[in-house]
């Protein structure tokens, strides 16, 4: 009986196939995660913008610079800055806390951190409007405020700023903070020259997507802010507005100025953070 074999293809033609599978499968994943990209977030920004330019770049530049919508960009504005501020510096607190210290209720505390993201945002203004309404039980009677807005927007955005630095709070090495304690560091310079340097760049990306989930926000503002002209009307109650006014190219304007200062903001602090996450790479 004669037995055929066949000869194995060469050592280092193995690599090279192998390659090209690898190859081919990134470029589908590419491909899929591109057109899933395209439909759920290209096209529907590129449809926004079309439909801000319909009226020509005339009625774009008096639909965004009218004194209504520069008053509500001004409230949006003023209050998400001074809410993102506020929250990255209690949002570092409390992922400290979570991480560093230990105590009774932790896991609840961690678990309640989630809350403004599972709850309807209109339920949340219906909890600010319970809680510093007009009947508020605590005495405090926010409605209509600038601080009604600001204690709402902080509710639902400050999740952004906890969750974006904690697990980098767990990673850094405790043995670098206890060498410099042993050179004779206290703890104010410890944090400001070993641990804040690494939580940089977490810090900086959880508070863009603060400051960009604040200046869109809707629901959780609705109740107790009140809409109030120059007041407390954000730029999205003023978006609706001019929907319920048949106005869409002017509200489509507005909605591209509040994307543009989103992506911006949110470009700018990520270049913030990638060059201190390298020099932090570089001093290590």
């Amino acid at each position: 009986m004669t037995v055929i074999t066949t000869p194995n293809p060469p050592a280092d033609e193995a690599p090279a196939v192998r390659g090209v599978g690898r190859a081919g499968s990134t470029s589908l994943r590419v491909g899929v995660a591109t057109l899933w990209l395209s439909v759920i977030v290209l096209l529907p920004l590129a449809a926004i913008l079309w439909q801000a330019v319909d009226g020509g770049w005339s009625a774009f530049w008096l639909a965004v610079t009218s004194h209504a919508a520069a008053e509500s960009l001004r409230v949006t504005l003023t209050i998400s800055v001074c809410v993102t501020l506020l929250n990255t510096v209690f949002g570092l607190l409390i992922a400290w806390v979570l991480v560093r210290d230990d105590f009774f209720g932790k896991r609840l505390v961690d678990a309640v951190i989630d809350l403004p993201f599972a709850l309807p945002t209109i339920v949340a203004s219906l909890v600010m409007l319970a809680l510093y309404g007009n009947h508020s039980p605590v005495g405090l009677h926010l409605q209509h405020t600038e601080w009604g807005v600001g204690i709402a927007l902080a509710f639902v955005t400050l999740p952004f700023v906890v969750r974006a630095v904690q697990p980098v709070l767990l990673e850094i090495d405790r043995e670098t903070e206890e060498a410099a304690a042993s050179l004779g560091a206290n703890g104010p310079k410890i944090f400001t020259s070993v641990v804040l340097p690494s939580l940089l760049p977490a810090l900086l990306s959880g508070a863009g997507l603060a400051f960009s989930r604040a200046i869109g926000e809707f629901g959780s503002v609705v109740l107790i802010g009140g809409a109030v002209p120059g007041k407390t009307e954000v730029s999205s109650q003023w978006i609706r507005t001019l929907i319920e006014n048949d106005d869409r190219v002017g509200a489509a304007a507005i909605s591209i100025v509040l994307l543009s200062i989103s992506f911006v903001v949110l470009l700018i602090l990520r270049l913030f953070g990638a060059r201190a996450a390298k020099r932090e790479e570089l001093s290590a």
